[in-house]
């Protein structure tokens, strides 16, 4: 099972219908099990169940999940999958000690492998989503896995298979999620 995560300013908003609801349907039709919980409300039986992680992206201007960096500290002792998108990705690389910088982007950017990795395996670039004022600062722990012209667009952490994506996936990037869930479905709690 994935536990889905939303980041948005609270549970049940506008915001949920464009960030999450894509995600959930996505999982939906590759037939993966899964939970969504807002980050204020995900609980110890929540993360004992799951194989893996989904950290949803937000609207550009809600940022209330970076006021409770306290809330996000599971995410460096679950030792199962994790993929931050968008807002999931600023929120995986603060609570490992990543800072973050300006950077907006809307719409369409260009997508270039930096690093190879299973998720992206076969692909040298793509056209990717992007929705973001801000790029993560990539933590020490981690490296980068693709970029932009502007930013870095993918990283993940050097042991754990925490992954974060600036770009939104479930928008013209399916198959990411779909290798991602294959990825946490190889997983056991």
């Amino acid at each position: 099972m994935i536990l889905v995560v939303d980041l948005c300013y609270r549970d049940g908003s506008l915001s949920r219908d464009e960030f999450v609801a894509p995600v959930e349907r996505l999982l939906c039709r590759i037939g993966m099990a899964f939970l969504t919980r807002h980050y204020t409300a995900i609980g110890a039986p929540d993360l004992d169940s799951a194989d893996a992680a989904i950290l949803c992206g937000t609207a550009l201007m809600d940022t209330g999940y970076t006021e409770h960096p306290e809330l996000f500290r599971w995410l460096l002792t679950f030792e199962r999958p994790v993929l931050g998108i968008s807002s999931g990705m600023l929120a995986l690389a603060a609570a490992s000690g990543g800072g973050t910088g300006p950077c907006r982007e809307i719409g369409m950017t260009d997508v270039k492998m930096l690093a190879p990795d299973p998720l992206f395996a076969g692909q040298e670039s793509f056209p990717a989503y992007t929705v973001h004022d801000y790029a993560v600062q990539v933590p020490g722990e981690f490296v980068a896995l693709a970029a932009s012209d502007r930013c870095v667009q993918a990283i993940r952490h050097r042991s754990l298979p925490l992954y974060g994506l600036l770009f939104h996936p479930e928008v013209r990037n399916e198959w990411i999620v779909e290798r991602f869930s294959r990825l946490a479905g190889r997983q056991s709690p």
